[in-house]
């Protein structure tokens, strides 16, 4: 499937295989960009915004244009931690949508950490057993 032309093709294949790892997911063609879906919620949606037609996106632009955004799910009580150092926001919708810009910057490694997390967020319970999240380290023998 290729993407829409709003989308930049190497944010999709950097998306594509994070998204397509996790159990039943399902990618579609959104209103605008992507989206990647369980069932029938939203877990990860890439776009590249038009700032000219939603103006809240203007304080988003890099070097004057429109930056390659994803929103994702996280945990209402963990929402104003993550968007505190900046390289994240809270979404204009939903008590519990966060945002990021991706491009050259993006650490890859977070991004699936935080796409991994908005899928068991909205992913019903017996499939969220199935994810293999990453474990903290053990604490070391004395």
């Amino acid at each position: 499937m290729s993407g829409p032309a709003d989308v930049p093709p190497e944010i999709l294949d950097r998306l594509r295989p994070i998204c397509r790892g996790l159990p039943e997911t399902c990618e579609e063609p959104a209103w605008i960009g992507v989206r990647w879906r369980i069932r029938q919620r939203t877990f990860a949606h890439v776009y590249t915004p038009d700032p000219d037609r939603h103006r809240v996106y203007a304080r988003h632009l890099v070097a004057g244009e429109a930056p390659t955004m994803m929103t994702f799910r996280v945990p209402a009580d963990e929402l104003l931690g993550l968007t505190s150092d900046g390289r994240f926001f809270r979404a204009d919708w939903g008590r519990n949508v966060a945002g990021t810009l991706l491009g050259e910057h993006t650490d890859w490694t977070e991004i699936a950490e935080l796409v991994t997390d908005s899928y068991c967020e909205m992913a019903p319970k017996f499939l969220v057993a199935k994810v293999a999240l990453p474990h903290p380290p053990a604490d070391p023998q004395p």
